[in-house]
């Protein structure tokens, strides 16, 4: 039976991809902190990659700042690499963010970082560049404390976690293919017009207001840096059909 490691396995989209193993009757292997393994340090990641066929890596930190996120991916993904080539790991997939290596925000010079390691390793990768989830919009609403939610304005392309999960386990059991197609949803939309969407959904009347991106990475969004290329996959939920599921 294949076994798949999920680096990253009990986040938002970790949880998706292990689902999606386990749908088609693959071994997941959950590589989290709570499953006593730790991605910056490397403790217990030998033993997790032991037989394991292919890497999924969905590993993520809240960082907003470049050097803080950086110094994550550094860590985490040389470790998962040096551990996959250990471990004889056939194929490498990590997944990236559309748009990281055209908007200068903190967070995406560490995808940046985490790609040129993942390029330049010798275990056979595939880098996946998917935009923002439907869950995006909720999770900046948490970020924002009191009655007043501020809302970064982005125009973005959002995808669905769970489609997205089935296709990262496709691309783990094909070929190795180097930077693969963008992935994203079927619709652009404004971030802060989906807060609004949802909070309407939730019945509450919070009141939203789109804060403006300050600077170059503003204006790298408004002019589409986040969204997909020519030749992209487009996975076909809408951010209807996500609410009107949850």
């Amino acid at each position: 039976m294949t076994t798949i490691a999920v680096a990253g396995g009990t986040g938002v989209l970790g949880r998706q991809v292990v689902d999606a193993c386990r749908r088609r009757d693959l071994t997941p292997v959950v590589i989290a902190r709570s499953a006593g393994i730790d991605l910056v340090s490397g403790v217990g990641l030998d033993d997790a990659l032991a037989g394991v066929d292919a890497v999924i890596d969905v590993s993520n930190v809240v960082a907003l700042r470049a050097k803080p996120a950086i110094a994550f991916f550094e860590a985490a993904t040389g470790n998962l690499l040096a551990a996959g080539e250990r471990a004889g790991v056939r194929h490498h997939v990590a997944v990236s963010i559309v748009g990281c290596d055209r908007v200068d925000m903190g967070y995406y010079y560490g995808k940046r970082r985490q790609e040129e390691l993942v390029g330049g390793g010798s275990v056979p990768w595939t880098i996946v560049r998917a935009t923002q989830f439907h869950d995006f919009a909720g999770q900046l609403l948490e970020r924002s404390p009191g009655p007043v939610k501020l809302v970064p304005k982005m125009l973005s392309q959002p995808v669905s976690a769970r489609q997205l999960a089935d296709h990262l386990v496709d691309v783990a059991l094909g070929e190795p293919a180097g930077l693969a197609a963008d992935v994203g949803g079927p619709e652009q939309h404004q971030i802060p017009d989906l807060a609004r969407r949802l909070l309407a959904h939730r019945g509450e009347r919070t009141k939203v207001i789109a804060a403006p991106l300050p600077g170059a990475a503003g204006k790298q969004i408004a002019a589409g840096g986040l969204l997909t290329a020519e030749g992209a996959v487009i996975l076909p939920e809408t951010y209807d059909a996500w609410l009107a599921a949850h």
